[in-house]
């Protein structure tokens, strides 16, 4: 039988790649991961010359079960994702699920996650919170949030630059002004950005903005947090 290792990587920094992640990528038999384009660009900063085999949403089904016949084979392999770690808005628990059923060994190895970073940063309630991810962007969007913005518990979001000043404008039209919200944008990276305070006032800030780039993480407080 062999082993599935799931290996988060940097979401920005670099320098936030574990050793024991350069190792395992390092003595694994092949990486799979979302985009080879993206993905060698970490692997030649550690010198690392594990051959890749693309593994992303458009062919991860056929790509399982042949993940499975390497593990079957007693192969070592790991899964990456573009940024983070994966299984997170991406399709790698498809794998950690058929690895399992199957009777492999699957391994976590820690480290970088989007969700955690900005979560902890934003300075909102890590006690209990809802990681919802990317919303629809046209059928169920509505719905959604009208269920999200009733929650107790910070809420999660995942925004494109397109859609970061629409979904303020759909926050702000449930909430009241003063519900608490914090925006984050290129974190770990050198122009890392936190825009938090009263929805009404980010949603300003977000809508002046002149140079939104990268994906965000929207943390919204629970319904009756109150600063």
């Amino acid at each position: 039988m062999g082993t599935l290792y799931l290996v988060a990587t940097p979401i920005g920094n670099l320098a936030d790649f574990s050793k024991r992640s350069v190792d395992t990528l390092m003595t694994a038999d092949a990486i799979a991961c979302e985009d080879t384009r993206t993905s060698s660009r970490l692997l030649r900063h550690y010198g690392i010359e594990t051959p890749m085999i693309p593994f992303h949403q458009h062919n991860e089904h056929r790509k399982v079960a042949m993940l499975m016949e390497r593990l079957e084979s007693g192969q070592q392999i790991a899964l990456i994702s573009d940024a983070g770690t994966p299984g997170v808005s991406d399709p790698g628990f498809l794998a950690a699920r058929e690895a399992h059923r199957k009777g492999h060994t699957v391994c976590a190895i820690p480290g970088p996650s989007a969700v955690l970073v900005a979560l902890t940063a934003s300075g909102l309630p890590c006690d209990r919170f809802l990681f919802e991810g990317f919303l629809p962007v046209k059928k169920g969007r509505s719905g959604r949030l009208d269920s999200l913005v009733e929650l107790e518990s910070t809420v999660i979001l995942f925004e494109s630059v397109h859609r970061i000043r629409r979904l303020m404008d759909e926050l702000s039209e449930r909430c009241e002004g003063q519900r608490m919200v914090a925006v984050c944008r290129e974190l770990t990276k050198q122009f890392e950005e936190i825009i938090r305070g009263p929805l009404d006032t980010v949603r300003e800030k977000i809508t002046a903005h002149t140079n939104l780039k990268g994906e965000f993480v929207v943390i919204l407080a629970g319904k009756n947090y109150v600063e």
